[in-house]
């Protein structure tokens, strides 16, 4: 028996405005709000546990004290659907998003950071 990769967890200072601009960014919706968790996913899961494709994960965003102090060790990359990557990180960084350096040089990808911080790359060349 094998595990599947199904929810990546966030820590946040804001678990709704972080939730928000996430579903914004893969076209997901807030699955389940309480006690400063909030937890967002597609908004049509596969029928079946035996569902042949990948399940999508959900993110849950949960409440911290604590702000982000370091470059994230483990990041979201994103494969633009149905646009080229530039046209992609200009809608991103309409949603809130920014410009991140952490040292990648001149690569294929784009770096941005989300509003509370949390590095993401925007991959080229390749479709879902």
């Amino acid at each position: 028996m094998t595990s599947r990769f199904t929810e990546l967890a966030i820590d946040c200072a804001d678990p709704q405005g972080l939730a928000r601009f996430w579903c914004a960014v893969l076209d997901y919706e807030v699955q389940d709000e309480d006690d400063g968790i909030v937890t967002i996913g597609p908004s049509t899961a596969p029928e079946g546990k035996n569902h042949p494709g990948p399940v999508p994960p959900t993110l849950t965003f949960a409440h911290v004290p604590e702000g982000k102090t370091v470059k994230n060790r483990l990041h979201i990359d994103l494969s633009p659907a149905d646009r080229e990557q530039d046209e992609e990180v200009r809608r991103l960084l309409d949603l809130g998003a920014r410009h991140a350096d952490v040292g990648q040089g001149d690569e294929s990808w784009v770096v941005l950071a989300d509003p509370e911080g949390n590095e993401f790359c925007v991959l080229a060349g390749r479709r879902p």
